[in-house]
């Protein structure tokens, strides 16, 4: 299987400081992501990620951990962190890395278990859920992943912005997809992965998902770049 991302990771660990991953989607220019980016202590981070780490509690379940990063931090914080990750060449690198916990795996295809006081999904995580279509089943498996009284943390973003026009107004397909689906590609040297849906979600729209889930959702940080961190919580 493809693993670009994976590959980058190990690549970095082992010496590549200067790897880079180009980043196609169907909504936007190609772009790239230096591989250092995801090997950032916690000082180097985002407002909202710290904020986000100082809100975990308990036992921490971080799901698409990457390189690792959030891990080791919330360790460092003297919390039990469980790093899930589909990537067996990055999880590899947690380890090395010392995270002290680490499971390879399809969140859509392992049981959860009930045992977790906060369910980490920084960078976007949420957009593992891929589709609107599939995000009932996302919330579903991250609230059966909870302890009684835990908490979801999450961070997405309105990305609306991509479809202004030069004079302000937004030009949508309105029997379309949602706007906050996008379709990636990743490439690492000369692998690539296959595409893969990825889903952004304004807070809005969050919300009602969320009460359908019988989840509260509640509006922590909203950045002036339409990015947000929310907390959900079984209603």
């Amino acid at each position: 299987m493809s693993d670009p991302l994976g590959a980058a990771i190990k690549a970095y660990w082992e010496g590549n400081k200067k790897a880079v991953i180009q980043v196609y989607t169907d909504q936007a220019d190609p772009d790239e992501l230096p591989v250092h980016y995801l090997f950032r202590k916690e000082e180097e981070m985002p407002e909202r990620e710290q904020f986000a780490l100082s809100l975990c509690r308990g036992r921490v379940l971080d799901v698409g951990a990457g390189a690792g990063s959030h891990a080791v931090a919330l360790q460092q914080k003297g919390l039990e962190v469980t790093a899930l990750e589909i990537s067996e060449k990055a999880a590899q690198v947690q380890k090395a890395r010392g995270v002290q916990q680490v499971v390879v795996g399809d969140m859509f295809q392992m049981p959860p278990t009930p045992s977790f006081d906060t369910v980490l999904l920084l960078m976007n995580g949420i957009g593992i859920a891929g589709t609107l279509e599939q995000l009932p089943q996302f919330l579903d498996i991250c609230k059966r992943w909870l302890a009684p009284g835990g908490q979801i943390l999450l961070e997405s973003s309105d990305i609306l912005y991509l479809y202004e026009e030069e004079d302000g107004s937004v030009l949508l397909d309105l029997n379309g997809a949602y706007y906050g689906e996008l379709t990636y590609v990743m490439e690492y040297r000369q692998e690539r992965s296959q595409p893969f849906d990825w889903l952004f979600i304004d807070y809005s729209l969050l919300e009602q998902y969320a009460q359908e889930a019988d989840l509260k959702a509640e509006l922590l940080l909203q950045e002036e770049d339409a990015h947000y961190l929310a907390r959900l919580t079984v209603a």
